[in-house]
């Protein structure tokens, strides 16, 4: 049995699923009636409507209830076409596609701008707007009364019977799931779970959150114009009752039932739907009752929904087959380090006040390539502020930064990203669903762009962007010790372990300069070698490091240069041999006084009894 599952395990992940597409496509060979051929077909254009919703739901992590509004926009594209003469279902494909992507940019933008969740109060109004639309324009749509006798559909100029509809239905839905695949299976879909989990984190790999939510939202509305089309072409007859709330719920009970972020559970969650609640004969009248039931009992008894427990079914499985196990250390040398073009960060008088507070005043320093500068001060001197406003998080008031001699003043994250500067945040931000291989390489997502649409065709600019994607994060992965790690669920890693991965995922994109945020607070002494060692290599390999970090004794082994913070201002500036013995850091920074300091030594022997002055700031 164990060989049989190895076997099984070893074909590619969309064995299965293009094997059930084929089934469910040779069906009418085998006496299908028109019963369920029709049951069918509505699952499968519920199917796509629900996949729309996990793009946006599921990896970007927007609630958007627009689906139905873009089914009613492809239905009444289509049915107008055919009425018009254009019966062509590949032309009224297309046109929907494009005329739903229009509605999607434009609804997005106006509810992506304004923030929270004004993105799911837009979407929901469009569904409160459609049967307005519809009878403003009754003369085209046939009103509260429905559009009626839309000519039977015609594909490459051939009439389109009921049972060769049933085809078109299924490989549209076939051809959908293998573009949602490719989608979800490359960097933008990693791109997309990095932004549900943090919007901050995004921006600091370079990704612009506006344009990556809108990018969801309005792709996932394709599928639900492709929705529409079918829809309109099954009963050759449209009414807006079919596109309200009722028709919403459901397709939100279908996500949530087999799994927002899932690409295939969207077609479980609408198989369940399909032949649960609405094969009742009461579910008309009962619609919101019974769709209710199935989101309370998707959302509280099923986290994750059916395809989550598939996925632990199968975890199970190839623990017994001996497929999973615990990972063990790789031996041998780390990989060598390639020259890092690390560049000039300046900072020049740079002032930051949050209303009476004022958090940096005139506050200047250099970091330069090959060395490490580190940032220290007590909790609430202004170093994580400092790196926020480095990294575009915050305004800057007066002075300014620069990178490599262009100045960054005004710059949003992402773009300040894609100059070269990338960081690690106190707390850990790794999403959920991601290998640590994975989660490593997403550092790459500004290095080698790759559009959409190359990702969708698996062009070779996609194939080469993503192997080097993997060898770079598997050569970094070494560099830290965690190469065994690579295949694990990255969120599954101990906090040691998930510092360490957030060193190696700002390191992939050979960044110009690394902003390093308390990355050693929570590591054991190992790991803190490991980490010593690691930022030694940075250094002689040319990198640019700023470190902020309270662990004194690591400090005075790394730094090159030492910029010490207190009350906002820079209070002392140098090497370490200096720092070490400044009396004003001794009082501000470590709480001794003079006479203590004096009497007992440097500040670098006071290190020795008390190796983290403070508790780490938290990241603002």
């Amino acid at each position: 049995m164990a060989a049989v599952w190895r076997g099984l395990r070893s074909l590619p992940t969309w064995t299965l699923p293009l094997v059930l597409g084929l089934v469910l496509l040779s069906l009418p060979w085998f006496g299908l009636d028109f019963t369920l051929s029709r049951q069918i077909q509505l699952g499968c254009i519920l199917a796509l409507l629900v996949s729309g919703l996990n793009l946006s739901l599921g990896y970007a992590g927007e609630l958007a209830l627009g689906q139905v509004a873009m089914y009613a926009a492809g239905a009444y594209t289509a049915g107008l076409l055919a009425t018009a003469g254009w019966t062509d279902l590949l032309l009224q494909l297309a046109a929907a596609g494009l005329a739903v992507v229009l509605v999607g940019v434009v609804t997005g933008m106006a509810g992506l701008r304004l923030g929270s969740l004004s993105l799911a109060m837009t979407s929901f109004f469009l569904i409160l707007l459609i049967p307005d639309i519809v009878a403003i324009f009754e003369e085209h749509t046939g009103g509260r009364n429905g559009l009626a006798g839309i000519p039977a559909g015609t594909l490459l100029g051939r009439p389109v019977d009921p049972e060769s509809f049933y085809f078109v239905v299924v490989a549209v839905l076939i051809g959908w799931f293998a573009v949602m695949r490719n989608i979800a299976a490359s960097r933008h879909g990693v791109a997309l779970q990095v932004l549900k989990q943090s919007p901050v984190l995004a921006s600091s790999m370079g990704i612009s959150v506006f344009r990556m939510k809108l990018l969801a939202y309005a792709v996932g509305a394709v599928p639900a114009g492709l929705a529409g089309v079918l829809f309109a072409n099954l009963d050759l007859y449209i009414s807006a009752e079919a596109f309200g709330f009722t028709m919403a719920t459901t397709i939100l009970a279908a996500s949530i039932l087999g799994g927002p972020m899932s690409v295939y559970g969207a077609a479980v969650g609408a198989a369940v739907m399909q032949a649960g609640p609405n094969q009742s004969s009461n579910f008309q009248q009962f619609a919101l009752v019974f769709t209710g039931i199935f989101l309370i009992a998707g959302g509280v008894l099923l986290r994750g929904g059916l395809a989550d427990l598939a996925r632990k079914a199968v975890d199970r499985l190839d623990r017994a087959a001996g497929l999973k196990g615990r990972p063990e250390p790789e031996a041998g040398e780390a990989p060598d380090l390639p020259r890092i073009e690390g560049v000039e960060l300046g900072v020049e008088d740079v002032s930051k006040a949050f209303g009476g507070n004022q958090a940096l005043k005139d506050v200047s320093f250099r970091a330069l390539p090959g060395r490490v500068t580190a940032l220290i001060g007590p909790n609430g001197s202004g170093k994580t502020t400092l790196l926020n406003m480095i990294s575009g998080f915050y305004r800057i008031d007066s002075g300014r930064v620069l990178v490599a001699g262009a100045p960054l003043k005004g710059a949003v994250p992402h773009r300040v990203a894609r100059a070269g500067v990338a960081r690690t945040f106190q707390t850990p931000n790794i999403p959920e669903g991601v290998t640590v291989l994975q989660a490593v390489a997403s550092g790459r997502y500004s290095s080698d762009r790759v559009s959409l649409l190359s990702a969708v065709l698996r062009l070779p600019r996609f194939r080469r962007a993503a192997r080097a994607d993997l060898d770079e994060a598997g050569r970094v992965l070494a560099l830290v010790g965690m190469g065994h790690l690579r295949d694990a669920e990255a969120v599954s890693l101990p906090l040691g372990m998930r510092r360490l991965l957030e060193v190696a995922r700002s390191l992939v994109g050979a960044p110009g300069v690394l902003l390093l945020d308390e990355a050693a607070s929570g590591l054991d002494e190992d790991e803190v070698d490991r980490l010593a060692g690691l930022i030694r290599r940075i250094r002689a390999a040319g990198g640019t490091v700023v470190l902020v970090e309270h662990n004194f004794r690591l400090v005075l082994d790394l730094a090159d240069d030492i910029v010490v913070l207190a009350h906002g201002q820079v209070i002392a500036q140098g090497p370490p041999s200096e720092i070490a013995e400044n009396p004003r850091v001794l009082s501000e920074y470590l709480g001794v006084d003079n006479e203590w300091g004096a009497d007992h030594g440097t500040a670098a022997e006071f290190a020795g009894a008390a190796k983290t002055a403070e508790a780490p700031e938290e990241a603002s």
